[in-house]
């Protein structure tokens, strides 16, 4: 009602304000003309009142208005006169002129003098700088809000999957692939699966003040997993579920570092060979990237990230086990934006590997880890005081030190079509053969290198964060070749999608996209992988995908 109201009043101090324009620019040719001018002066002074008493226009402004249309027609009136007199008198010094200058006007016709537009410009912006001021509007186009929605940006995607996979007739039974030095929860080797799975995800990022930002994200997913947040569907398991997955504190106090603490993405230059692309980070992490020259621009990121807390004590040999990070590197871009990138990465993990108990006592259970995949070198903890195996004694064997090197080079010469190259390679460099038999009682192989090779074609917009615009008929097309030892990364936070998960693991994918609409697109991915040391695990993982993002 109130809207209504206030249109409704906006609407009136319009016709009130072009009631006075025509009075002010309108000069009276006979009886009949000034009789309906009387009226249309009636009108206005009407429309003009009515305002005052709604109290959306103040009465000394009326007055005002009034004033100065009755300036301006007197004004308008003196002009016209003293040009009728000028045109009569040069007719009288020149008959010879007579027809050249325009004729006089029909006795009946109302003549409407030229109005200047700055004057039609200033009257307009008079009267709704006042109306709109009075109706509580903001920068005259919309209602006065309150100062932080403008802080504040709502982003959000979901995405629909169908997702296939296909287990090969060789793979070795479920009683092999579960063992003391390689897994231990492992369901299915041989049956086919079908599942239609869903990822939602809502975000707000404040924009707190010129140098601080603050962000949170919800999103779907099994509060059990860190690297996925998509959500099988099926009707007897209830509501889905729908966690905080991002929530932090972001300081730029200058253009060339940034500091982000709490959860937050992935910070580093990294592809799928040592993270997974849904796993985010917890703790701190501060980015430098001076500035060398017009092309060159290197990258520095320092980060300390809690794995998982544990309360030692007497009875507790356990310890928090922590990552520490540095990665550094330099890009460099050419005129025609294409760019090439190479960073070089070392990941540190404290107190991941197993203890193993001794006898009589669960001193060290605290050292089993609380998420794994698999893929992994493992042992028993209990091996040594009498227990027996099982997932809760099951832990890491080796230690995990990693270097990591990864290029890219994007090219642009087909611009907008990105042709994008990209080559990593990590080493787990903490993997000691003598020194895990110490402590586990087992020889262990040295598998400790994964690589990967990727080409990707087409327009970027499906790689960019929640600002970046998809607009219609964007494609991508993707071929790549990974292989993956099993001590070469963590196995707990390695691609979910490519071999179900884990480390041990050799193969391809190839996958495409294409945008249907803006923000909205669809996708699809096949990934072929085998094992490379363990029992017989051959997986195919087949993937749709249908996005829309807001």
């Amino acid at each position: 009602m109130l809207r209504n109201s206030k249109f409704k009043n906006t609407n009136l101090i319009w016709a009130a304000s072009l009631a006075l324009s025509v009075m002010s620019n309108t000069t009276v040719a006979n009886a009949d003309e000034r009789e309906s001018l009387e009226q249309l002066k009636a009108t206005t002074t009407n429309l003009i009142d009515l305002l005052v008493q709604e109290g959306v226009l103040p009465k000394d402004k009326a007055e005002a208005m009034v004033k100065k249309a009755s300036q301006d027609a007197a004004s308008q009136v003196k002009q016209a006169k003293a040009k009728e007199a000028e045109e009569a008198q040069s007719l009288k010094d020149n008959p010879e002129l007579v027809g050249a200058i325009k004729p006089k006007q029909d006795e009946k016709s109302v003549r409407v003098q030229y109005v200047p537009e700055h004057v039609k410009k200033e009257m307009r912006e008079d009267v709704e700088k006042e109306v709109m001021a009075k109706l509580n509007y903001k920068a005259g186009d919309r209602l006065a809000m309150p100062g932080w929605i403008d802080r504040i940006k709502l982003h959000g995607d979901l995405r629909l999957r169908y997702q296939h996979d296909t287990f090969g007739s060789n793979n070795a039974p479920i009683a092999v692939l579960n063992n003391t030095v390689r897994n231990s929860n492992i369901v299915n080797s041989t049956e086919d699966r079908d599942r239609y799975r869903v990822r939602a995800r809502l975000g707000a990022d404040a924009q707190v003040n010129d140098w601080l930002k603050a962000g949170l994200r919800l999103t779907t997913g099994l509060f059990t997993t860190p690297v996925t947040p998509n959500q099988t569907e099926g009707i007897a398991q209830g509501k889905y579920q729908f966690g905080l997955d991002a929530a932090y504190i972001e300081a730029q106090p200058f253009d060339w570092l940034k500091v982000d603490g709490g959860r937050f993405a992935n910070p580093f230059f990294n592809t799928d060979l040592v993270w997974d692309p849904d796993l985010a980070f917890d703790g701190f992490v501060a980015t430098l990237t001076p500035k060398i020259n017009k092309s060159l621009t290197s990258f520095t990121t320092i980060g300390v990230f809690p794995i998982e807390e544990i309360q030692s004590s007497e009875v507790n040999g356990a310890k928090d086990k922590w990552l520490y990070a540095l990665q550094t590197g330099i890009q460099w871009q050419a005129p025609n934006k294409t760019t090439a990138k190479l960073g070089f990465a070392y990941y540190d993990y404290e107190n991941v590997e197993g203890q193993s108990n001794p006898t009589g006592l669960d001193t060290f259970s605290g050292t089993v880890p609380a998420f794994r995949q698999k893929g992994n070198n493992t042992f028993n903890i209990n091996t040594l005081n009498g227990g027996l195996a099982g997932a809760n004694n099951i832990a890491l064997a080796s230690q995990f030190e990693l270097i990591n090197l990864i290029g890219q080079i994007d090219l642009l010469t087909f611009d907008p079509v990105h042709v994008t190259l990209t080559g990593d390679y990590v080493k787990n460099i903490g993997f000691d053969a003598d020194e895990i038999f110490k402590r586990t009682g087992i020889r262990y192989k040295e598998e400790t290198e994964g690589y990967q090779l990727r080409l990707d074609v087409g327009h970027n917009s499906f790689n960019g964060g929640p600002s970046v615009e998809v607009k219609p008929n964007d494609w991508q097309v993707n071929l790549a070749y990974k292989r993956l030892e099993a001590d070469a990364v963590l196995d707990a936070f390695a691609d979910s999608n490519f071999h179900l998960g884990g480390t041990d693991t050799k193969g391809w994918l190839v996958g495409g996209s294409y945008a249907i609409d803006k923000n909205a697109w669809i996708g699809a991915r096949y990934f072929s992988a085998d094992e490379i040391s363990g029992p017989p695990l051959s997986i195919d993982v087949l993937l749709f995908d249908f996005n829309a993002k807001f």
